[in-house]
């Protein structure tokens, strides 16, 4: 019992220690795991036995026989699907080839060329070496995730990681049972024809059962056939059962059902989506608390001995220095992606909870037949999760920086409300280059936003998950456009410094419309409209309109046509260089107008003199 609630108190102190400090979760949760295990073993025990003992060894520990993978097993499935929920097909639209090359062309380059080191630098067999570089194949979303919330980067970059770190999961985890598979047969006889076919059944009812039950579960919840207070655990049931059942046809095929289960959930119209993706991302934060704990304190201090030479930081330096970056650039080759942004994503592979906890497993059941050289899997797996996660949680800031993808003033817009008003300015500045996401909480306003290829995301402005959203990093303007004072209010006192670092706006109330003289100069727009002016204006002239300004006092006058008219609403000045500014109510704002710029207006077009 001590055991059991000491790592779930250990592993949320390690997740706020990790938030506090802006860090990767995983490398606090597996300090504290060599810590409570092989550390406490050798130096801190009086028996030699560890604090944490996560394998039954007859006089302690949690799990008996294969109990602790069985568990590794359904956690890692749970937390797939968590990050199968966030994949939407409407990131990928500029970068889908480079991803597909990444987890395809990347992860052979990274199989091969790891393992031919691995070989020669360790003098492992070459089965042992092509296991542990099918191992390290994968690159973790747990831990990707944390270190681009924290740097404001060009959208395509941070969606490039993050599906790479996803979709990759199951493709390293079938690499690896596959040479698994190999070593545990004892020879190639016939094993390319195995292999072939074992790969193709894996494909096949790893794809139909995800498909499948996806369907399923959208269908019932949509029908509502279960009732609210069931839906999170009737979800997780159907999870767990996907991935069994995959796994019964077709070994190790139940990672990629539960991906691709979360990816057609996550991209359907789902209701209570959120709701289920709020449950399944505090499921994955306990699981990943409690399996690098787990599997860290499983680690004996004789395997981290085995790595105590010149030979480990020669691997690692290769594998982080050369393979990745070899495979990085061999995918992106003839891709819009720029040199410098190519070195970034190169920099940022840490690995995470799939590679450590199949390492764990696979290391086990080869040191119980006696192969030759299996002690080494585990550790030299470790060794990479835990120096690749320290490298880029301490430098990938500073990387960003010297190569040029941070983004010294971020350009993105966040608009608040996705009501038609919000959707023709959303319009309006996508075509003129900028980044805009709409958030809303009515699932029909994000649709019709989606449907006008706008990014829009179905949340609301109290949701803490919305800070965390990594969509979200290179968002300098905040707009509240909503029909709510209070909303509008809180966004900007909430998410204003985060999101609205170079400018946060809200409408004026009717309040603030009845008094001139109050006019807050995080106002929108114009002193004269609130919420339903703008909306009566779009509804009657749907349109967004440019008209050119001859001088300051053009401007000027423009500015005092459109508050008489309530025809037109007066929306940003473009400059003659394209870029934007954003007009506040408050429009003494607006510094410099000059001849060539334009006054962008929605509305009733403006007679001109």
């Amino acid at each position: 019992m001590l055991e059991l609630a000491g790592i779930i108190i250990l592993g949320i102190l390690a997740q706020w220690f990790a938030w506090k400090f802006k860090i990767p979760a995983i490398l606090p949760l597996i300090l504290i795991g060599l810590l409570v295990g092989p550390i406490a073993a050798e130096f801190l025990s009086d028996d030699g036995s560890k604090w944490i003992e996560p394998i039954w060894n007859g006089k302690q520990g949690l799990f008996p026989g294969e109990g602790l993978f069985y568990f590794v097993s359904l956690a890692i499935s749970i937390i797939l699907f968590e990050g199968g929920l966030t994949l939407k097909r409407s990131e990928i639209k500029n970068v889908g080839p480079v991803i597909t090359k990444l987890i395809t062309l990347g992860s052979a380059v990274t199989f091969f060329g790891a393992g031919i080191l691995a070989r020669f630098i360790f003098e492992l067999s070459w089965e042992l070496s092509f296991l542990f570089s099918g191992l390290i194949i994968v690159t973790g979303p747990t831990v990707i995730t944390p270190i681009l919330r924290n740097i404001p980067l060009k959208k395509d970059i941070s969606t490039v990681l993050k599906w790479e770190g996803i979709l990759i999961d199951p493709i390293g985890a079938l690499v690896a049972v596959l040479v698994f598979e190999f070593i545990s047969v004892e020879g190639d006889s016939g094993f390319t024809k195995t292999a072939l076919v074992e790969f193709g059944k894996i494909l096949l009812f790893g794809i139909t059962f995800g498909f499948t039950f996806a369907h399923a579960l959208a269908f019932a919840i949509n029908k509502k056939l279960i009732p609210h207070y069931l839906l999170n655990v009737v979800s997780l049931s159907t999870v767990l059962l996907v991935f069994v059942e995959s796994e019964v046809f077709a070994h190790e095929s139940g990672l990629l059902a539960v991906v691709v289960m979360g990816m057609v959930l996550g991209n359907g119209k789902l209701e209570n989506i959120k709701e289920l993706l709020y449950f399944k991302e505090s499921l994955s934060v306990l699981l990943i608390s409690i399996l690098f704990i787990l599997l860290a304190a499983n680690i004996n201090i004789e395997d981290l001995m085995l790595l105590y030479s010149w030979k480990t930081a020669l691997l690692f330096a290769a594998v982080v220095f050369i393979i990745r970056p070899l495979a990085v650039f061999l995918s992106t080759s003839k891709s819009k992606l720029k040199t410098n942004e190519k070195l970034f994503i190169s920099w940022v592979g840490p690995r995470g909870i799939v590679a450590a906890g199949i390492a764990s497993l696979f290391g086990s059941k080869l040191m119980k037949q006696g192969v030759e050289g299996a002690e080494y899997i585990t550790p030299l797996v470790f060794m990479i999760v835990l120096g690749t996660v320290l490298l880029n949680a301490t430098t990938a800031r500073i990387f960003a920086k010297v190569v040029g993808v941070f983004l010294k003033k971020s350009e993105g817009i966040l608009i608040l409300g996705a009501s038609q008003v919000s959707r023709l300015i959303g319009q309006y500045l996508v075509e003129n280059q900028r980044h805009v996401v709409l958030i809303d909480s009515n699932q029909t306003n994000i649709q019709t936003a989606q449907e006008l290829g706008l990014e829009a995301i179905n949340t609301d402005v109290y949701s803490e998950s919305l800070g965390d959203n990594i969509e979200l990093s290179d968002i300098g303007f905040l707009m509240a456009l909503t029909g709510s004072a209070d909303i509008n209010e809180y966004a900007i006192d909430k998410f204003g410094k985060q999101f609205g670092e170079n400018g946060s706006f809200r409408l004026i109330t009717a309040e603030e419309v009845d008094d001139p003289n109050n006019n807050p100069k995080e106002g929108l727009f114009s002193h004269t409209d609130d919420f339903n002016t703008l909306t009566e204006v779009a509804r009657k002239y749907p349109e967004i309109h440019e008209v050119e300004i001859s001088d300051r006092a053009h401007y000027e006058d423009l500015i005092e046509a459109t508050g008489k008219a309530h025809e037109t609403i007066p929306l940003f000045v473009k400059d003659k260089k394209g870029v934007l500014e954003i007009i506040s109510s408050y429009n003494k704002a607006i510094e410099r107008v000059e001849k060539g710029y334009k006054l962008v207006y929605l509305g009733k077009p403006l007679k001109q003199k």
